[in-house]
Parts: structure tokens; sequence; C-alpha cells
């Protein structure tokens, strides 16, 4: 329950802190003093767009705090799941700069908007003239109908079923669209691919080939090159090895009568073997060098093969051939499996499909159940409101399609008229009807619903005299279930209910204009209840009237 409500810089309001009781509250006001402006900090509070026009001239930021008391309401999950330090009292606050910059603390907490807006519809419930509209709107009337049913449960499996159906529904479009996009490519891909694969490519081909290729067309030259090596090393005439293996005998000889000798010795022992091993080698490449015509053709065209694969399929080299090769291969494979995959996809859609009707099934049984329940108590709370031959239907059919919400469609049917025929609500009832609809529908869903606070603006449009005053009742008696209900007011017989009297004014200075609001005290009350019941000139008659009007609370 709100417990007290601070605003700072807020419009017209420079410092506003005031406490609130349980039960049923009134706060009134002449039009223009400011009680708007008190909601439209309580919504700024709860989570609405933060605008900087709505931040009191000259100040650098407004603030907006209130207190609840929570502790009979069963909100310590929602602290739990949200990091959140659970107490007893719980302090909502927002701080919007001059700069545009926002922020909202639960507890002293930076909190996100989504946790406050979600924390607020837990907390408070602000009923403007504006929601009358929504009574005519399916998702609000849906909504109601599930809120006396306590669907929660049940929506929120039929939600998670919804979703695997149409997640499933959007993985087989799409998988469709796109077999039947790389059917029209098959041809295509498979003649690609039997041309690469007739060309049998091999890991490190190109390279070899290529090194092949300069040997062969230079095997003259390299033949030529290696036999003078070789000549350099045999030749009978200075030959290389040969004067090695001379100078090597002499230097083995001096080894007894000098000592350096045996180092030199082995150093050039070692050199002789390494340069004997070359000579093979040389004598060796030279015999397998071969200057033939034939093969560098042979070696020529499969090069030619290679670089024209490339060219046409924009590749730098032979490992991203390969790998088109692999991708092309990929791709075949998948299409021929898009069969057998769309109907493994088409059975899991149509078995979620079910899931999601059994569960809306379900949904449908309870929502007509609640639905009669509506329209009983609905009648039972209009009749004395001024409706004695009220008549309500709510009407229910089925949906083509399941839809986010289920297969349900609902229409709230009204007469107020003994033989009137049952139509849509808003193109019948007028708005002093709709208003007593409205708040009777709010009284079930009170009842239904473990709300701390409601909050009426200017609920009781269109309504006077004797209906206000059982209006009056229907909203102190809502106060009286352990709920908190403030109801702004322009009518005396409600602000005569409350338990408490709030009066919302402007005071002007010589340079600035200021909303403010404070409790009444008894004889004060008489005094509003007077000036509401007789205008701006107090009457004996006006104050006789308030004063009855109050005893009879």
């Amino acid at each position: 329950m709100l417990r007290s409500l601070y605003i700072q810089n807020y419009a017209l309001i420079e410092k506003l802190d005031i406490s609130f009781d349980t039960g049923f509250s009134v706060i009134t006001g002449e039009t223009g003093a400011g009680k708007s402006i008190i909601l439209g900090a309580i919504g700024l509070l709860l989570g609405q767009r933060a605008d900087v026009k709505a931040i009191r001239r000259g100040a650098s930021k407004c603030i907006i705090e209130a207190r609840f008391d929570i502790s009979g309401y069963g909100m310590r999950p929602f602290f739990e799941d949200n990091e959140l330090e659970y107490d007893e009292e719980c302090i909502l606050r927002r701080e919007v700069q001059a700069s545009g910059k926002s922020r909202a603390f639960i507890n002293d907490t930076p909190a996100s908007l989504a946790q406050v807006k979600e924390l607020g519809e837990q907390l408070i419930d602000v009923h403007s003239q504006h929601q009358n509209l929504l009574l005519n709107k399916e998702g609000f009337q849906l909504n109601v109908l599930d809120i006396l049913a306590h669907n929660d449960a049940a929506l929120e499996k039929y939600h998670a079923r919804y979703a695997e159906w149409k997640q499933t529904e959007r993985e087989l479009a799409e998988l469709m669209s796109l077999a039947e996009k790389s059917r029209s490519d098959e041809d295509y891909i498979r003649f690609q691919l039997e041309q690469l694969e007739e060309a049998h490519l091999s890991e490190g081909e190109q390279e070899e080939l290529e090194q092949e290729a300069e040997t062969l067309s230079h095997a003259e030259e390299i033949k030529a090159g290696l036999y003078r090596v070789e000549q350099s090393f045999f030749s009978d005439e200075g030959g290389l090895l040969s004067s090695l293996k001379d100078s090597l005998n002499t230097l083995n000889s001096l080894q007894r009568v000098f000592q350096p000798a045996k180092e030199l010795t082995e150093r050039m022992e070692s050199a002789y073997i390494e340069l004997k091993d070359i000579s093979h080698e040389v004598s060796s490449q030279s015999d397998s060098v071969e200057f033939n015509p034939v093969r560098l053709d042979e070696v020529n065209e499969r090069l030619n093969l290679i670089y024209s694969l490339q060219q046409k399929h924009h590749a730098q080299t032979l490992d991203e051939l390969i790998a088109l090769t692999e991708e092309y291969r990929s791709k075949l494979s998948d299409i021929t499996s898009y069969d057998e995959r769309i109907a493994e996809l088409t059975a899991r859609k149509d078995e979620q499909y079910m899931q999601v009707k059994q569960q809306a099934e379900l949904l449908t049984k309870a929502r007509i159940k609640a639905a009669r329940e509506v329209e009983k108590q609905l009648a039972a709370r209009l009749i004395p409101l001024g409706m004695p031959n009220v008549r309500f239907l709510v009407e229910m059919g089925l949906k083509k399609e399941p839809g986010l919400q289920g297969e349900d469609t609902v229409s709230f049917l009204f007469s107020a008229n003994k033989n009137g025929m049952l139509q849509n609500i808003s193109s019948v009832a007028s708005g002093g009807e709709i208003a007593r609809v409205m708040l009777s529908i709010k009284a079930m869903i009170a009842g239904a619903v473990k709300l701390p606070t409601i909050v009426f603006d200017e609920i009781d449009t269109g309504v006077s005299g004797e209906i206000a005053d059982r209006m009056a009742d229907m909203m102190k008696e809502m106060g009286e279930q352990n709920r908190q209900v403030i109801s702004i007011t322009h009518l005396p017989q409600i602000a005569a209910r409350g338990c408490a009297h709030y009066k919302v004014y402007k005071k002007d200075s010589d340079t600035e204009t200021n909303s403010h609001i404070r409790r009444l005290t008894d004889g004060e009350r008489v005094e509003e209840i007077a000036h509401m019941l007789s205008g701006a000139t107090l009457t004996e008659a006006a104050l006789s009237n308030a004063k009855a009007l109050l005893n009879s609370n």
C-alpha cells in the first residue's frame, strides 16, 4: 500500500511530501489545480517515459519517491529474482535530470525501467478516464477473463507451446524456401562439381607440376651445367677430388713430425668425404635430367587445366578449388536431404500445433466459466448502480488460427434497457454507463488480484446523485478489503465517503505558481464538500447538506 509520496521540482510542484492511509481516500480540487500533475508524477515513478519539460523551470532535476508497505502481498520472489534487497517497506525513486538522463531506484539500489514497471504493476493500478476506452478492446476483455479465471499458469504454458510451434513454422518456411532455391540451382551445381571431380585435383599438385615444367623446359641447360660440375670433381688434369686426395696424403705424412697436421688432416678428410658425396649426387641428378618434350606437354596440359579452373571459379590457389569441390558436394547432399528434413519439420510442426490446440482448449474452458461469472457479477453490481434492467453478455468465439493469447475471440455485449438489443458495449453505453461498468470490472478484478493500491481518476464522470452514492459505496467497500483505494473526484457524494480527504490547490506569488496537496481536517472537509455542492459561495444549505453527507458515511 502507498504510505507516502514525495515530489520535488515536478511541473508546478516545488516540494510535496504527503502520507496516505489505508482504506478509501479521496482527492478533490478545482480543475487545473494540479491533480493531473500528481498522477503524472506517479506514472513517471512507475516507469513511464521521462520528459524533461516536466522538470520545474530553473531546477536541475526532479525527484519522485514513494514508500509502499508490501508486507502482506507475497512479493519477495520478485526481489530475489532481480537480486534486490527485500524489505517490508519498499521505496521507489525516480530522478530525471534537466539533461534528459533518468535514473530509477528500488530500495536505494539502481534498477532498470523494466524492473520498475514490473514491480509497479504489482503495487498500484492507476485508472484514468482514457482507460474507459479499453472496455471495447478485445485484449482488455480477454485479460479480464484471464484474471478472473486465474489463468496465469495456463497462459505461461500456452505461450511456451505457441512459441515452439511458431519457431518450427518459421524454420520450415525457411527450409522450404532454401530447398526451392537450391533445386533451381541443382543442375548448375552438379555440372560444376562433375567438372571439378573429373580434374582429380590433389593437394600440392600445382607446385610439383610447376617445378617439373620448369625443369623439363631447361633440361639441356641443367644437364650441361651438372656435367661441367661433375668434370671439375673427376678431371684427370687437376680434378678437385684427386688434388684434395693428394693434399690429404701429404698432411697425413706430416702428422709424425708436425702436430697441427693431425687436426688439419681430420678437417680435410671430412671435407673430402662431403665433396665426394656431393659429386655422386651431382652425377645422379645429371642422369635423372632428361629432355622429354612428351612429358613437358603432359605437364603443361595439366597446369593449363588447373589455371583455367582457377580463373573460372575465381580461385587464387589449388586449395581453394579443392574447398569449392567439397562445398558443391555438401550443397548437393543438402539438396538430396531437404525432403527428409522438410518431412521431419512438418511432423514436428503438426505435433506442436496439436499441443497448442490442446492448451488453447484448456484456456477456452476456463474463460467460458469466467465469462459466466462476469455476466453474473456485473449484473449484480450494476443493478444497484441505477441499471435495474441491465443485461450483460460475454460473447465468445474461435479464431481460424490460434494467436498469441489463444484461439478465443471475446466481445462484451450490453443493454441498459429491458427490451434493448444486446450490442457491443462501446456502441450503446453512455459515458456514465461505461464508467459504472469499468468500476464494476475493477471491483471484480480487485477481488481476484491482490493489488495493494488502486487509484481512480474521475471514474465517476457522467454520474451523479444516488448513482454516485452507490459508486462511492463500492469504492469504499473495495478499500475495506486489505486494499487502498484513492479516488480523484468532483462529486461531493464520493468525496464524503472517504476515510481521508485530500485537497489539491494552487498558490500564486509574484514570480511563480505552485501546486500543493494537504489532508483536510473534519471542519475543512465540511467546507470543501459544501463548495462542491454550491460553488464558490458558501450557503447554510450547502454546509448543512455537506454535514449530512459526512454523517451518513
